[in-house]
């Protein structure tokens, strides 16, 4: 039985690893450069460096704008409607973010000083990340459109393990201001490899590829503004409110539940090409019986995830982060926990399902609604009750956006598989 369910699923179930161990290269090492900074650098300098990451994820989101994302779904597409699109998409999409990161750059060059402040010199060091990261973004997209997930996982495990040997030395010998500069070096090194991996490319201007791409990109990209305002922006909403040790507890909390939230995006990222060709194919059933078989997976998961971390979390972190260890933490811990389980199933279901099957509007008006609830009900409740204001927030907020988006997409769902029976 095992053993069928096995060759059933072999597939999905090799991209999962491949990608669980890409996604560690990238995403575990920089966890371990955040634990490195929280163990080395003060409280307040730890504050700083996330109050500043924050304002350069916030850049990234612009300068990106959903390209990253949108080009992993038409390169599944191309890769099996149009060969010499596939080939275009590199050129034509780094192009447009050459452009959105340079607009960006001289903005706050010339713009941003007054408003940032002291800040601005930090902000400054990080600039080179408005080109990196989306770039290597646009690459893992076409990487994971065409499948290649092994590749991924080679790539990135290596890069990341070769990073850690100067990223200590930095931060050790040059403090907060070697912290930022070592996220320029990894991704630095990780485009120069994603680079040398991909080379079926073109240099000629597509302005079908432009048109596909860039359109589908700023529905994306509207979202993600709004997912900042849903999620990151509580950071710079602690720093705006002077807030700054606090913005290190927060974010150590926040980083825990982002690694939990890992498994979601990889296997999310791994059923996305498959959903696309069934949902282009009229499959729209079979969408719906996987979208429910994920939903309970991700669910359970998430379930397990949650007993786990409460049960150690306590432990790990009086062993490794004592001078964090309080009760504020806990408690940030504790509802954070809470919200993730309708998060993970949320995470499947956006990212695995809606975007996959063009439906990523949906994303975008949601996001929207709740991205600015959570702005506005953040500031009011933060101003009441201090630090533990943002965390009731998160509780109103988080429910009421997760549950809203899976229902109103299994609706749609639903609606589909009728629709397609009567005709």
């Amino acid at each position: 039985m095992l053993n069928k369910s096995y060759q059933n699923h072999k597939e999905t179930i090799h991209n999962f690893l491949w990608r669980f161990f890409q996604i560690f290269g990238k995403q575990g090492i920089t966890f371990l450069i955040f634990i490195i900074c929280a163990k080395l650098l003060t409280p307040y300098e730890f504050g700083i460096y996330n109050y500043i990451l924050s304002i350069i994820f916030l850049l990234i989101i612009f300068s990106d704008f959903g390209i990253s994302t949108a080009a992993s779904r038409y390169v599944t597409e191309y890769n099996i409607t149009d060969k010499e699109k596939l080939k275009s998409v590199l050129f034509n999409t780094g192009i447009i973010i050459i452009f959105l990161g340079a607009v960006i750059s001289l903005t706050i060059l010339f713009f941003s000083k007054s408003y940032l402040g002291d800040k601005y010199l930090y902000v400054l060091y990080l600039l080179p990340l408005v080109f990196l990261a989306p770039i290597t973004s646009l690459y893992d997209g076409i990487f994971r459109g065409l499948k290649k997930f092994r590749y991924l996982a080679i790539i990135s495990l290596t890069v990341g393990l070769i990073s850690l040997s100067f990223v200590y030395i930095l931060i050790k010998k040059y403090g907060l201001m070697g912290a930022l500069i070592s996220q320029n070096f990894f991704y630095l090194l990780l485009l120069v490899a994603l680079g040398l991996g991909y080379r079926e490319f073109s240099f000629k201007i597509n302005k079908d590829v432009i048109k596909d791409i860039g359109k589908y990109s700023l529905i994306i990209g509207s979202a993600n503004i709004s997912y900042f305002l849903y999620t990151r922006i509580d950071v710079l909403i602690l720093g705006h409110f002077n807030y700054i040790v606090e913005i290190g507890i927060y974010e150590i909390v926040n980083k825990v539940i982002m690694l939990l939230i890992l498994p979601f995006t990889i296997i999310s990222q791994v059923i996305a090409p498959d959903i696309t060709r069934l949902y282009s194919s009229k499959k729209t059933d079979h969408v719906l019986k996987k979208f429910k078989k994920y939903m309970l997976l991700s669910f359970l998961l998430g379930f397990a995830s949650s007993l786990f971390t409460m049960i150690f979390f306590n432990m790990v972190l009086k062993v490794f982060l004592s001078e964090y260890y309080n009760s504020t933490i806990i408690f940030a811990l504790n509802i954070l926990l809470f919200i993730f389980l309708f998060q993970c199933v949320n995470h499947v279901a956006g990212n695995g399902f809606s975007i996959a099957t063009g439906h990523a509007k949906i994303n975008l008006y949601v996001l929207i609604i709740f991205g600015f609830l959570n702005v506005i009900i953040g500031i009011m409740l933060i101003k009441t009750f201090g630090f533990n204001g943002l965390i009731y927030t998160k509780l109103i907020v988080g429910i009421l956006a997760n549950t809203s988006f899976i229902l109103y997409y299994y609706k749609i769902l639903i609606k589909e598989v009728k629709n397609a029976t009567i005709r």
